[in-house]
This record gives structure tokens, C-alpha cells and sequence, in this order.
């Protein structure tokens, strides 16, 4: 009697809407979460924007990145995929570099650059003396560098960034946000399904984001 009355439960719990979490089928509130005030979208035509936030010097952005790229890269077209740099003090160096070079419209070619530098060569990037020396190394022009690193929109957006990271409700890396409106990150999904060996974390992690473009794109669709 108690065992077909534990099985009722279980399913009457399921059937209530209380299925377990799953990386193909996210729910709200375990692999990810909504925001209650989306934030604004860059316009992409149908592509659903994707926002990685990571610092340079973060070992999980670091071991993501190789799966990161090859998601990003199978997603095509269907995403308009950007990275903003979570900054871990005020006037943060690392978060100065990144829009500096994303002024010189860089900051895509030199991403992994930057990475090798903190993760294998072990070369910290904690100053703009760093930071200069870095860049003129990498055969970038120091004139054209220095004008983007100290010009008033690198400055103003370097000052604003903690605005930022508390709009989008982000205080870890790496974290992904889905069309101004999902974020997820790889603590969530591990933390639902704790079972889950390590070795298949990232592979979850983008089931989650997979299904959170599908969401964006039906919403978008109506």
C-alpha cells in the first residue's frame, strides 16, 4: 500500500509541473533562471543575442572556452554572440584591455591571445603598464593603442561596468545570457543535476543554452 502510494505521489508531482531538471528540457530556477527585467537586445534582425561574461584571468572561462567556441561556431546564424568582461575591481586592468581592444575591434582576434597569456605563459596583466607592454608585443600600434585605451567612451564604459553586471544579475564567471533575458551559468546546471559526472558539464551546459535559443527564437517568432 505505501509503494503504490509513493508512486501516485511521484506521479501526481510530476504531472503538477515538478519534473525533474534536465539540461535538454531547463527548467526555471535549477539550469537557469529569467530575469524580472530583461535587459535591451542588440538589434540582429532573427539572431538571438548571446552575452558570455568572463574575466581574463578565470580558470573556468579558460577550460570552457575550446566548447564555447565550437557552440558558438555551431550555432551560426542563428546567434549574434558577444563577450562583456565582468571587471573584479574598480578601474579593473584586465576589463580596460578588453574594451580597448574591442574599441580597435580586436578583441575577437586577440581573445585566445589574452587567454595563452594568463593561462600558459602565466604572464599577469594587472596594470596598464601590463597592459601597454602586452599590446605593443603583440604588433598592436602603440599610438592607435593608447588612443582607444584612454578615450572617453573605453573610460566611460570601464566606469559603468559594476551598473551593468547588477542589471544583468551577474556576480560570477562564466555566465551566459540568453536575449537579454535567460542566464545560466555551469554552477547552475551542475547544481541540478548533481549526479552528473564533471567531464560532462560543459556539454550540459550548452543542452541548457541550446534550449534557451529555441525558447528566444519561438518568443521572438510571435
Amino acid at each position: 500500500m505505501r509503494l503504490f502510494h509513493t508512486a501516485a505521489l511521484a506521479a501526481a508531482l510530476l504531472s503538477a509541473g515538478f519534473a525533474l531538471a534536465s539540461p535538454t528540457a531547463p527548467r526555471n530556477g535549477a539550469e537557469y533562471q529569467t530575469l524580472a527585467s530583461p535587459m535591451p537586445v542588440a538589434p540582429a534582425g532573427k539572431k538571438v543575442e548571446v552575452i558570455e561574461f568572463f574575466m581574463y584571468h578565470c580558470p573556468a572561462c579558460n577550460a570552457l572556452e575550446p566548447s564555447l567556441a565550437a557552440w558558438v561556431k555551431k550555432q551560426g546564424d542563428n546567434i549574434n554572440f558577444r563577450r562583456i568582461h565582468m571587471p573584479h575591481m574598480q578601474n579593473d586592468p584586465e576589463a580596460h584591455l578588453f574594451l580597448a581592444l574591442e574599441a580597435l575591434q580586436l578583441d575577437v582576434s586577440m581573445h585566445d591571445k589574452v587567454l595563452h597569456t594568463w593561462h600558459v605563459e602565466r604572464q599577469r596583466l594587472r596594470s596598464d603598464e601590463d597592459n601597454i607592454a602586452w599590446a605593443v608585443k603583440q604588433g598592436i600600434d602603440k599610438a592607435k593603442f593608447m588612443n582607444a585605451y584612454t578615450s572617453f567612451g573605453v573610460l566611460t564604459r570601464l566606469n559603468n561596468l559594476d551598473k551593468l553586471m547588477a542589471s544583468y544579475k551577474v556576480d560570477s564567471t562564466p555566465t551566459l545570457v540568453i536575449n537579454g533575458r535567460y542566464l545560466t551559468t555551469p554552477s547552475m546546471v551542475i547544481e541540478a543535476n548533481q549526479d552528473m559526472p564533471r567531464a560532462s558539464l560543459d556539454g550540459a551546459t550548452f543542452q541548457v543554452a541550446d534550449a534557451l535559443v529555441q525558447k528566444a527564437q519561438q518568443e521572438m517568432a510571435k
